[in-house]
């Protein structure tokens, strides 16, 4: 769009609001989920926030978008990158970054499948027991009109060894530009990571599936909108959510993940 409006939440506004929770005493939670930040001091809040919250509830699950930039270039200020690297990582369960994001945090960069898995293992070795690559540079095996994600996810077996599983999934390319993809996507790994805890592979294909269903619903109908020849604008490419809930709860598997060591 042309023009916004709007502020940056602070720390101390999101301190109110957090105590705020509190006093009413329904501050019980299982997930938590962030995304685009753009101050140093909101971030650190949500670590103390997210570390009370799991004294409280060790089950509780965090997931964080370490938005930090994309195609070799930051979009957030560059002192929010030790911030994402040395706090919030750490206490993070689950984590999606996109390959730019990965190697930033890692200081590793991606140019094969192997080192991809080095990176994700680094990722976990900061703390989170699942790393979601959303997009990468990788050669797909589908041709030029894909994109490579990558997945691995830990387990502590019963006997307290550690297993990890990994996966690749190969995603349809879309020529245009959305806002919100990032924010769905990780609110649909969280959600079918709650349904399929042990199984990356399965929450991977419903997630990237969910994905593909809205793009591909509102596509359509932004050329619809714009009619024959012409670019969709912003505002008609606006995610056909609601239109979507069929497929958000119940995606048919439109995208096949595969298991790699």
């Amino acid at each position: 769009y042309s023009h916004w409006k709007g502020q940056v939440l602070t720390a101390d506004e999101l301190h109110v609001l957090y105590e705020g929770i509190k006093l009413n005493n329904v501050h019980q939670y299982d997930y938590v989920l962030t995304g685009y930040t753009r101050d140093t001091s909101f971030l650190e809040m949500v670590v103390d926030i997210v570390q009370e919250l799991k004294r409280a509830n060790p089950n509780l699950v965090y997931v964080c978008d370490p938005v930090l930039g994309d195609h070799g270039s930051m979009y957030v200020p560059q002192n929010l990158y030790p911030v994402y690297k040395n706090k919030v990582v750490p206490v993070a369960d689950i984590i999606t970054p996109n390959q730019f994001e990965a190697e930033l945090l890692t200081g590793k960069n991606i140019s094969s499948q192997k080192d991809a898995v080095e990176v994700m293992d680094l990722l976990h070795a900061m703390g989170p027991d699942t790393v979601v690559i959303t997009s990468s540079d990788l050669p797909p095996r589908l041709g030029d009109r894909f994109l490579v994600s990558l997945g691995s996810q830990r387990h502590v077996r019963p006997d307290g060894s550690r297993t990890t599983q990994r996966v690749r999934i190969e995603v349809p390319k879309v020529d245009a530009v959305f806002v919100g993809t990032g924010d769905l996507f990780a609110a649909m790994l969280l959600a079918w990571t709650h349904h399929y805890p042990n199984d990356l592979k399965t929450a991977c294909e419903k997630t990237f599936s969910v994905m593909h269903h809205v793009i591909q619903r509102t596509i359509s109908y932004a050329h619809e909108l714009a009619g024959p020849g012409r670019r969709p604008s912003p505002p008609q490419l606006e995610l056909r959510m609601i239109q979507s809930k069929a497929d958000i709860e119940d995606p048919a598997i439109v995208t096949e993940a595969t298991v790699i060591s």
